[in-house]
């Protein structure tokens, strides 16, 4: 059993600030892709992102949490590490070429809702209820429809 590391709140909250966390990230990303290269920005992004993690790891450390590591985990992070890597450096090529914030994220970001979505119902045979499925339906439409005109 993983040990509990979380934050002490419900997780409708903790999944709001992790959303003002991500719009906070697109946000900065819009805003530096018209000042660095797509690929220094991101390095300097996962540098700054590895030592907020490494700065948490640590602090698991000294309170003595017991960190059970196992190597699919490290492989699935590495992965996941691989697709954020990739889609960081496309975030900004993407705002490099002009993209309005308020079109780029929204696709991007609908489009991930969308496609994680797809992958839990194929790969992990995960359900899905009417109104979810409506509400990827209106992700679908959101998307053409943002995209329209760009």
């Amino acid at each position: 059993m993983i040990p509990r590391t979380e934050i002490a709140m419900p997780w409708i909250l903790l999944a709001l600030l992790t959303a003002l966390c991500l719009a906070l990230y697109n946000f900065f990303i819009k805003l530096a892709a018209a000042q660095l290269p797509a690929a220094v920005g991101a390095v300097v992004l996962q540098l700054v992102a590895a030592l907020l993690g490494g700065l948490w790891l640590l602090r698991l450390k000294v309170q003595g949490q017991p960190l059970p590591i196992t190597n699919k985990g490290l492989l699935l992070a590495a992965l996941a590490g691989v697709g954020v890597g990739l889609a960081e450096i496309l975030t900004f090529v993407v705002f490099s070429r002009g993209v309005p914030s308020s079109v780029g994220t929204p696709v991007i970001v609908g489009g991930s809702v969308l496609l994680t979505a797809l992958l839990g119902l194929v790969v992990l045979r995960e359900s899905l209820t009417l109104p979810q499925g409506l509400g990827l339906l209106l992700i679908v439409a959101g998307i053409a429809l943002l995209a329209r005109g760009h």
